[in-house]
């Protein structure tokens, strides 16, 4: 034992020294302990809607690594077999190649069912949690100067997350997928003039053809990973080298980052946040059916599923293009397809659109050319609060309106009624939530204010000694007090002169429009010269 144990230190002290050695040649050439020593020490500012942005990235690892053992047993293409698998009900009939692979890793690999549907639900977690990642950044501010191009690329992660959801759907060729892809070629030859060459260059021919679903694999396993992964390495660069954002708070200002230190607590709670995401996933891949493709059965291309209904992130389509009504137009001998096109073509093309510029459209409107690194709260932008509060309820009305059939089947109600009730509410609605969310956003303000300058309720009542019945009052915390007072607030511009040029009018029109409702708190003179210290611009060193 003596020997062994000797022999033990030696081996590990071998390879200290060769560590060690490795180290000093590689620091010697290059900058690695100072850029290790700055990337360690990296604060990392810590609350909890931060950890939205590494859910997305957990999942997308569990993505990575489910779908490469799922690559070893997938087949994809639609050339046909007949079934002799394990699962008797389908036993005999003609599948295709797809189908048959995923049936063969649903119910004779190994885990292979667990695998599958850990992917699926991976997908789906990736997806919620980019979009409420986005939300959360959108609320906050935190897309403006210097963060507009990282927006721009968590614009363009979402849409290739899209994509790559959509694909990996349609592989397994059942008919719930074929019953997407159909619909997919209605869209693609809804655009004027070009729609049905890329629809025949796409699927290879006339619908359903046989090119398809292998150009969807490779799309899913080698073009849009890549693409995430490199867009994904490049926002976390970003992320790291503009600084994280942060909430306002004592010792905070637009000019520090104050958090955690990147090792060891903040690689430690990652890492357990990794494990969390992942054992998640397993449960839900475990006990949460999802995707049953033998239930649905292999696509054909004359029958269409019963209820189908796409994934939640595509669902909104869905919707719009049930609720457009049969509007055609007849030029030159073309066809064109209004009730596909403004639906599916026009609307998400101007959504992401908007979404992707909205920053500079922001900056346009405030004229801000700074940079901001503390996160707005809310309520303290009641307008775009407001509208995003507004485009979510739009994106609720469309999803609930793409299950127009199964709820009127349901709850016994009218499919065309339910159809005309989605119809208004589509206008009305986020019309009702910007009304409301301002308001409430308005309120949350002055509720503040009359807690700075009253004090917080006791709930005790003292009566005077004439009579008079006095809520008891107390200082609010100071903590809360910090958040009410230090807060960005631009002040509306004055109406530009009668001689201004009409884009300096426009722009000054919306400008006072945008931030003209607002509450001002009563600050001491020591109060706003400490508010106007913490936001301040951060200095920027020579080069």
């Amino acid at each position: 034992m003596l020997l062994f144990r000797r022999r033990r230190v030696r081996a590990h002290a071998a390879v200290r020294e060769a560590t060690k050695a490795g180290v000093t040649v590689l620091d010697r050439r290059l900058p690695l302990a100072e850029s290790a020593k700055v990337l360690l020490r990296k604060a990392f500012p810590d609350h909890w809607s931060f950890l939205l942005g590494e859910i997305a990235l957990y999942s997308f690892v569990v993505l990575v690594l489910t779908g490469t053992w799922l690559t070893l047993f997938f087949e994809p293409g639609t050339r046909e077999t007949l079934y002799q698998g394990s699962y008797v009900p389908l036993d005999g009939l003609p599948v295709s190649a797809a189908y048959d692979s995923t049936l063969h890793i649903s119910f004779e690999v190994r885990g292979g069912l667990l695998v599958r549907q850990m992917h699926h639900w991976g997908a789906l977690v990736f997806l919620a949690a980019i979009s409420v990642h986005l939300l959360r950044i959108f609320f906050t501010g935190a897309f403006r100067r210097p963060r507009e191009f990282n927006w721009m690329i968590g614009v363009l992660l979402f849409l290739l997350a899209l994509l790559e959801g959509f694909c990996g759907y349609s592989l397994p060729d059942d008919l719930l997928s074929g019953t997407g892809l159909r619909t997919a070629n209605t869209i693609v030859m809804s655009i004027p003039v070009v729609g049905t060459y890329l629809a025949f260059f796409l699927w290879g021919g006339s619908f359903p053809g046989h090119l398809l679903n292998q150009r969807l694999y490779i799309m899913h396993v080698l073009f849009v990973p890549g693409a995430l992964i490199a867009l994904i390495t490049l926002h976390l660069i970003l992320v790291f080298y503009l600084k994280h954002t942060q909430w306002s708070g004592p010792g905070r200002t637009n000019s520090n980052a104050v958090g955690q230190p990147m090792f060891p607590h903040f690689i430690a709670k990652s890492t357990g946040l990794f494990f969390i995401v992942t054992a998640l996933l397993a449960a839900l891949g475990a006990v949460a059916q999802i995707n049953p493709v033998w239930a649905y059965g292999p696509y054909r291309a004359d029958q269409v599923s019963t209820g189908a209904q796409p994934d939640w992130y595509v669902g909104f389509l869905e919707g719009a293009m049930r609720l457009m009504p049969p509007w055609q137009t007849t030029v030159a001998g073309h066809t064109v397809m209004w009730n596909v096109l403004l639906p599916a073509v026009v609307l998400p093309g101007i959504l992401f659109t908007l979404l992707f510029c909205y920053p500079v459209v922001e900056r346009w409107i405030t004229g801000d050319r700074g940079e901001r690194h503390l996160c707005d709260r809310p309520r303290d932008a009641p307008v775009r609060t407001a509208f995003g509060v507004a485009a979510v309820v739009a994106y609720a009305v469309l999803l609930a309106a793409g299950g127009n059939d199964v709820t009127a089947f349901s709850f016994h109600v009218s499919v065309n009624a339910l159809t005309w009730i989605f119809r208004v509410g589509v206008f009305l609605f986020p019309v009702l939530a910007f009304m409301v969310t301002k308001r409430l956003c308005l309120a949350l303000q002055e509720h503040e204010q009359k807690l700075l300058t009253e004090g917080e309720e006791t709930g005790e009542v003292t009566q005077k000694v004439y009579g008079a019945l006095v809520a008891g009052r107390t200082a609010a915390d100071a903590g809360r007090l910090y958040r009410f007072v230090v807060r960005d607030l631009p002040v509306p511009e004055p109406p530009p002169g009668p001689g201004a040029p009409r884009r300096v009018r426009l722009r000054a029109a919306v400008n006072r429009w945008y931030f003209r409702h607002r509450v001002s708190m009563p600050l001491t003179p020591e109060q706003s010269r400490h508010v106007e210290d913490v936001l301040a611009q951060p200095e920027r060193k020579a080069p």
